[in-house]
């Protein structure tokens, strides 16, 4: 168990966490979440013993193995797969000890030894690495390779794989996903998601946090608030506390009033039928974001494309690459406006090298690439904060897009994406990657682009700016091709999946949940083909399937209302565990803001202080029996599920 009592947490002289106690349980899967430089990353240093705490306690057991991400890979000529072995640190202890004990010729130390390896796996460890490595992207050729070889991303990522073949009874995690691509994504969180340890996770992707967690400590206002359930439930818990605390949902009731004014006054108009239609998908999109987006510091939108020629570009036998080495052939791609494609692909298939066919960065190799007249293109690629000047403000570069433009108008404009009066006029060097990406993310929508080509856009943007990308998306009217790691991101924006794979680009036949299927069983192919004959999968797409025969379709079918009718009282009782959790949460945070005003101390109100002291106390007990109770249903409904 991980206990903190009364702990403040000083940096600087920035107070970032004062007098808050926390308790983790064994086994526990914790997300970490709040703003950027709220203290999430000092935490993660308290518990590595690197910070110590300047007031309070922290408890945990002396003898647990922590195991983190290293920040520094160095430049060695090890190869990768030996490098993420060394992760194994009493493995390796053990081995030099025997190298010891064999140069000593003593057989009774030997002995234990090889019962102690025996006892460690030592003898599949090697097998354990290539599956590891196989997960987080690598190749059998890149396994052997020296890490002096490799990029700062892929050497972030075998730092990621010592950390998960180190034996750990709790796995702290900062930011994992940030140099992965979704298909690594989703092998980690598979992964993590069989961690038998205390695993405590620093993300900003809301899905990964969905799959992998089930307790969510939210770092606010200088205390340490936990919460049960994933971060789909947080969000409902936090969402009613804000409801019932401020009218936090007004601002999105606007937007959502807004639309629908002008469905109700447009939708039989002829003329304005198809934009009365493209705001009914805007709506329908809002409602999955409303509670976050209704409390999101931050906001903005793309302007109405000026125009958009129909299509947009046509792609007739065109093969994309570099030089001589073809990447991709054949590619037949008729892009009609409105459209919205989010664009799957394994590391390495060439989807960054189509979106930069498109955009026109490289020509195509053969074929015929047309844009259609007016075409305007709104490009975030992956390297994107580095094509920014570090050495000129952000009033620089948006006055350089539009030299005409008034600088009081610009200013208004950088305004909107929280660039105030001093940050518009100064060199963007010392920004954070979140305010470089928010600044390239300005500079697209001044643009007002009919086309947006968008490549890993969340790289560094924290969990508000992701919100207000997703909501600013599924409201851009123009056509969106989108590459992105983020899940949430992908289904609220995109109503059409393309693959690519096996050096051409076709249609998906499926949601992301096939994708992963799709993917799991690739990588399984992967690694039985490495082994064996090194011949890769020639099955891209899930999309011809065996019929099932219509006594298999009633059986299955029955089994299905068999399983729901099992597990419907107990997703109720969560239901109504969440709900109850929610109420004693916004009770309780209430409760706090009457004890935090000094006049309740005064000696008229002793009695009115007793009661709300004695009522804290209260809730406090009563919270932590429903989520005990709540871990213990969902633990029942997964046990059902298998």
């Amino acid at each position: 168990m991980i206990r903190l009592s009364q702990l403040t947490l000083i940096r600087g002289v920035k107070p970032l966490i004062e007098a808050a106690d926390l308790t983790l349980n064994p086994g526990e899967k914790v997300g970490l979440i709040g703003a950027n430089g709220s203290g999430k990353s000092s935490l993660f240093a308290l518990l590595r013993n690197e910070l110590h705490a300047d007031a309070g306690d922290v408890d945990f057991p002396a003898a647990w193995r922590i195991a983190h991400v290293a920040q520094e890979t160095p430049a060695l000529d090890r190869s990768a797969l030996d490098y993420a072995i060394d992760g194994d640190t009493t493995l390796r202890r053990l081995e030099a000890e025997l190298a010891v004990a064999e140069a000593a010729h003593d057989g009774l130390r030997i002995g234990e030894l090889h019962g102690a390896l025996q006892d460690a796996d030592a003898y599949t460890v090697r097998a354990r690495a290539e599956q590891l490595l196989t997960g987080l992207g690598f190749t059998n050729n890149q396994m052997r390779q020296p890490l002096a070889s490799f990029s700062g991303g892929w050497r972030m990522r075998l730092n990621l794989a010592q950390a998960l073949m180190c034996p750990s009874d709790l796995l702290l995690l900062d930011e994992p996903t940030n140099h992965l691509d979704l298909d690594a994504i989703i092998w980690l969180e598979d992964w993590l998601k069989r961690y038998p340890g205390t695993l405590i996770v620093i993300s900003h992707d809301r899905d990964f946090l969905d799959g992998v967690v089930n307790v969510i400590v939210h770092i606010d206002g200088k205390k340490l608030k936990r919460y049960g359930g994933n971060y789909s439930s947080f969000e409902k818990q936090r969402a009613i506390y804000l409801a019932l605390g401020q009218s936090a949902f007004e601002k999105q009731s606007r937007e959502r009033a807004h639309l629908q004014s002008f469905i109700d006054r447009f939708k039989s108009k002829a003329s304005k039928a198809k934009q009365a239609q493209s705001r009914m998908k805007m709506l329908a999109k809002m409602e999955d974001l409303a509670p976050i987006h209704a409390a999101a510091a931050f906001s903005f939108e793309f302007g109405e494309p000026d125009r958009a020629p129909n299509p947009l570009l046509v792609l007739e036998g065109v093969a994309a690459g570099y030089g001589d080495k073809v990447i991709l052939s054949g590619i037949d791609l008729n892009l009609q406006a409105g459209q919205r494609i989010g664009l799957l692909g394994v590391n390495g298939a060439g989807k960054s090298t189509l979106i930069k066919t498109l955009v026109g960065d490289i020509p195509p190799l053969s074929g015929k690439l047309v844009a259609g007249k007016g075409l305007v293109i709104g490009y975030f690629a992956q390297q994107q904060l580095e094509m920014l000047r570090h050495d000129q403000s952000p009033l620089w570069h948006l006055a350089k897009l539009s030299p005409r433009t008034r600088e009081q108008e610009l200013r208004n404009f950088l305004g909107g994406f929280n660039f105030n009066a001093e940050m518009a006029t100064a060199a963007i060097a010392p920004l954070s990657g979140g305010e470089k990406a928010r600044l390239a993310l300005a500079l697209i929508v001044w643009q007002r682009p009919n086309l947006l080509l968008l490549d890993e856009p969340t790289n560094h943007l924290d969990l508000e700016t992701r919100e207000a990308l997703t909501v600013a998306l599924a409201q851009f009217e123009g056509t969106l091709i989108l590459v992105s790691h983020d899940r949430h991101l992908l289904r609220a924006t995109s109503d059409e999946f393309m693959i690519v794979a096996d050096g051409g680009l076709r249609p998906f036949d499926g949601d992301l949940d096939d994708y992963r299927d799709w993917l799991f069983k690739r990588i399984g192919n992967k690694v039985t083909s490495d082994k064996v004959t090194e011949k890769p999968d020639s099955s891209p797409c899930p999309s011809v399937t065996r019929r099932p025969s219509k006594e298999q379709k009633r059986l299955e079918a029955e089994a299905r209302q068999r399983l729901a009718a099992q597990k419907k009282p107990v997703e109720t009782r969560i239901q109504r565990l969440e709900e109850q959790m929610a109420r004693h949460n916004a009770r309780q945070a209430m409760i706090d803001a009457h004890l935090a005003d000094p006049e309740i101390y005064a000696d008229t109100r002793k009695d009115e202080l007793k009661q709300l002291t004695f009522e804290q106390a209260s809730l406090a007990k009563n919270l932590e029996q429903l989520e005990s109770e709540w871990m213990e249903q969902h633990a029942a409904l997964e046990a059902l599920s298998v």
